[in-house]
């Protein structure tokens, strides 16, 4: 599976911006997709992921705010973003794991990642 994440910009605290990261490979659908970000100076970390059949996990710093989706269609995950904070910048990044190998939120479990972009939330 190969990965690419768009959709980064400037937003100012309060405002939405959706991220989407598009896949190639014949796996895709099968797979679990799930965004991870990583702030300046910090660690990566979980942030919200999807299995293949629509379930859906997200750490608590963002749940009821960002919203992870799919379109097995177009290949595409998305990350929709609301109420966003100046602690939600970061650089962005999508993966994706073969299902039912680790758990949703563990960053090690994920093999295929794509490359990250960046969401600069001002205040």
């Amino acid at each position: 599976v190969q990965l690419q994440a768009s959709g980064g910009g400037l937003v100012q605290a309060g405002g939405s911006h959706r991220l989407s990261c598009a896949a190639s490979g014949r796996t895709f659908t099968s797979s679990t997709v799930g965004w991870f970000r990583q702030g300046p100076g910090k660690e990566r970390k979980f942030v919200a992921g999807i299995s293949w059949i629509g379930g859906t996990y997200y750490a608590d710093s963002v749940k009821g705010r960002f919203t992870i989706s799919r379109d097995n269609a177009k290949n595409t995950v998305y990350l929709q973003m609301n109420s966003l904070k100046p602690e939600d910048t970061a650089v962005y990044y999508c993966a994706a794991k073969n299902s039912g190998s680790g758990a949703i939120d563990a960053i090690t479990a994920y093999l295929y990642w794509g490359q990250g972009t960046l969401v600069t939330v001002s205040s």
